[in-house]
């Protein structure tokens, strides 16, 4: 069934091949339903586009499932008049989400201006939604930086800076049997976008489950139970679009050739192709002869984006239809646990029900 969505964001109504639009009341009272929470809090530039990011992902994972999202964004994260605007339109407020049922929750990372995310103006509404959704959520995804800051918040676990930034398309290995990953492939792509990471070691002394892991970028999915949700934490970012980290290079040479960063950005690993790779050379050399810019006029973007592969998609598309299968499993669970006073409800298909983490 396509995904339903409560107020739907206007890219997202005009954008060709977007799912219908069904009404959310009516979709939302019936008991198969997945009702989900998706509290975006990206930087003004990136809101629309992160939220898109999200819908897509969804709407491609659900399969046979009926979904409902609701927008919601914490407060006190600066934002423009037009972001404001847009959050007025398409999303709700934090009471309509702390009163609200949802079967499950989406929380994203923006960017951190403070080096202890507890001093950041925006911590207290933060970990009220994360009480909350311990409570009464069947499972929860924290993205990036808002998985930083959920364990640091559950269990005291300090984020760790890098010495150069986490940039790139890597290869993650399976380490752990889970219901998320049971149809995943061996190897998962993963794209990334990081400065600073929680290690393995804190996190397993802390009862984290390690799901994925890489030689080179250490650990990305791991999961841990929290009162009656499940908390999935990514350190990257599976719902990124294909030309993302193209956008998120260019954004961090422009900053360099604006003397707001002193170094040069590595190239993203594993995502531009031989010939790519060339161009972004020769292109950094002029950079660095001439650092204005007016050299931007040069950067080959367009040849850049046509050669450009997701090659990560499948396995995004593979864990979050295993995530919504199990929340769907859980929510038959949990109506069944009901007492035998409570109207009969019908299941979902028979296949999920079998799903247990």
């Amino acid at each position: 069934m396509p995904l339903v969505t409560g107020q739907v964001p206007t890219p997202w109504k005009r954008k060709p091949g977007s799912p219908p639009i069904r009404s959310v009341e009516r979709h939302e009272a019936e008991a198969d339903c997945i009702t989900i929470a998706l509290v975006n809090n990206m930087p003004d530039a990136a809101l629309e586009e992160t939220e898109s990011q999200f819908l897509e992902l969804l709407d491609t994972a659900t399969g046979d499932l009926a979904v409902s999202v609701k927008l919601f964004s914490l407060p006190d994260i600066s934002r423009s008049e037009l972001g404001r605007q847009h959050l007025s339109k398409s999303y709700f407020s934090m009471e309509d989400l702390l009163n609200g049922p949802f079967d499950a929750l989406i929380v994203t990372g923006t960017e951190p201006h403070q080096p202890d995310l507890r001093d950041e103006p925006y911590w207290s509404a933060l970990v009220k939604i994360l009480d909350w959704a311990e409570h009464h959520t069947v499972s929860t995804i924290l993205s990036c930086l808002a998985a930083h800051a959920g364990v640091l918040y559950s269990d005291g676990i300090e984020r760790r800076a890098l010495g150069e930034k986490q940039f790139g398309v890597f290869d993650y290995k399976k380490v752990s049997t889970h219901a998320l990953t049971r149809n995943a492939g061996t190897v998962m792509r993963t794209p990334h976008s990081r400065w600073n990471e929680v290690r393995e070691d804190a996190l397993t002394s802390c009862g984290y489950t390690i799901l994925t892991q890489s030689s080179e970028a250490g650990v990305d999915l791991f999961v841990k139970r929290k009162k009656r949700s499940l908390f999935v934490h990514f350190q990257g970012h599976p719902e990124y679009g294909t030309r993302t980290l193209l956008k998120e290079y260019f954004r961090d040479i422009k900053r360099f050739l604006r003397r707001e960063r002193d170094t040069y950005p590595s190239t993203p690993h594993g995502y531009f192709g031989a010939a790519a790779t060339r161009l972004l050379s020769d292109f950094r050399e002029e950079a660095l002869h001439c650092r204005q810019t007016k050299v931007l006029g040069v950067f080959p973007e367009v040849a850049l984006a046509e050669a450009l592969q997701n090659t990560w998609h499948s396995s995004a598309t593979c864990l979050y239809r295993q995530w919504l299968q199990y929340v769907a499993a859980r929510k038959v669970d949990r109506r069944r646990s009901r007492p035998a006073m409570d109207a009969p409800q019908r299941s979902i298909t028979a296949g999920i029900a079998n799903i247990r983490d």
